[in-house]
């Protein structure tokens, strides 16, 4: 029987993955494979040029920040510094006027289901992209929150990345400090993690939906810290909550608190543009991040080693 690391082996040799920049695979914990490779990068959309990708190098995670995000919510909700995913949504943000929307929770934010008009659809260089027109507002909370109702709230899921944007603007005001500050204290240093980069937006909020960088190897962390019940990190609870289907997505597979959930159950999963992904497979004992340089065009490169890794 063919191993997993010759089956990756054979893809990349094979040219099957000619946008991987890295890919790493723990189990139980541990580094049971790690591959770096090399091309054109961007930090959103900034070029960075040619880059020889190695352990250190950190890299975008795009929209799989917001799982992330959801991760860090459990822990301020753990620390009684936010409310639980019942309460409103709009009371959070009292300074807007918002009629019409009061029957808006924080867990519709949480699923996806907030029921507004947004469109992600179109290339994240284009202003009429809703995340896009988010960033170029001159307050995204605001924007977001005062999008048209278009449906009853809770019903379908319907990708938004600002309703993860209004996650991590009710942990910041929680914690009373930056997202990003909150954040490293709290998961990336009890993990060991020193390197990251978190954007910030014109309007001065970090974003949250898609401005995380970190190294792959530390991805992973993230991951594994997911799959051990959260180690006292985060309360296992919150854990159990988040990876608990909610609604169906487009494609067909469960949607937790900020995590995709595979169809039968046994996978959940950060997605970002680009081919970035976090896997965590429990019954495999496996935990595998991927980056990668397919923006705006697919998941092509690392969707072929994920086949390879976790090939039955």
């Amino acid at each position: 029987m063919v191993g997993m690391t010759e089956r990756v082996d054979a893809v990349l040799r094979a040219g099957g993955t000619p946008h991987l920049h890295g890919l790493v695979v723990l189990r139980d914990g541990e580094v049971v494979l790690e591959r770096y490779g090399a091309g054109p990068d961007h930090a959103l959309n900034m070029p960075l040029g040619h880059v020889e990708f190695g352990r250190d190098t950190l890299h975008d995670l795009r929209s799989v920040s917001k799982s992330v995000v959801g991760v860090v919510y459990g822990i301020a909700l753990g620390e009684g510094l936010v409310p639980e995913p019942g309460a409103s949504l709009v009371r959070q943000f009292p300074e807007y006027d918002l009629p019409g929307r009061e029957h808006l929770t924080i867990e519709h934010a949480l699923t996806m289901t907030l029921g507004l008009e947004w469109n992600e659809q179109l290339p994240y260089t284009d202003p009429a992209n809703s995340e896009i027109a988010m960033e170029l507002a001159p307050d995204r909370h605001r924007y977001v929150l005062e999008r048209p109702v278009v449906e009853e709230a809770g019903k379908r899921w319907h990708y938004c990345g600002g309703a993860s944007a209004l996650i991590g603007e009710i942990i910041t005001r929680g914690a009373g400090r930056p997202l990003p500050e909150y954040a490293a204290a709290r998961l990336f240093e009890p993990l060991g993690i020193s390197a990251f980069e978190w954007s910030m937006g014109d309007d001065g909020a970090a974003r949250a939906a898609s401005g995380l960088r970190l190294r792959p190897i530390d991805l992973a962390a993230v991951g594994q810290l997911v799959l051990d019940g959260g180690r006292g990190i985060v309360p296992g609870e919150w854990i159990e909550e988040m990876l608990r289907p909610r609604v169906v997505t487009d494609g067909g597979g469960g949607y937790g608190y900020q995590w995709y959930l595979s169809r039968d159950g046994r996978m959940a999963e950060g997605i970002g543009n680009g081919g970035q992904r976090l896997v965590v497979v429990p019954e495999k004992r496996l935990v595998v991040a991927v980056t990668a340089g397919e923006y705006d065009r697919g998941l092509g490169s690392s969707q072929a080693v994920l086949d390879a890794v976790l090939e039955p």
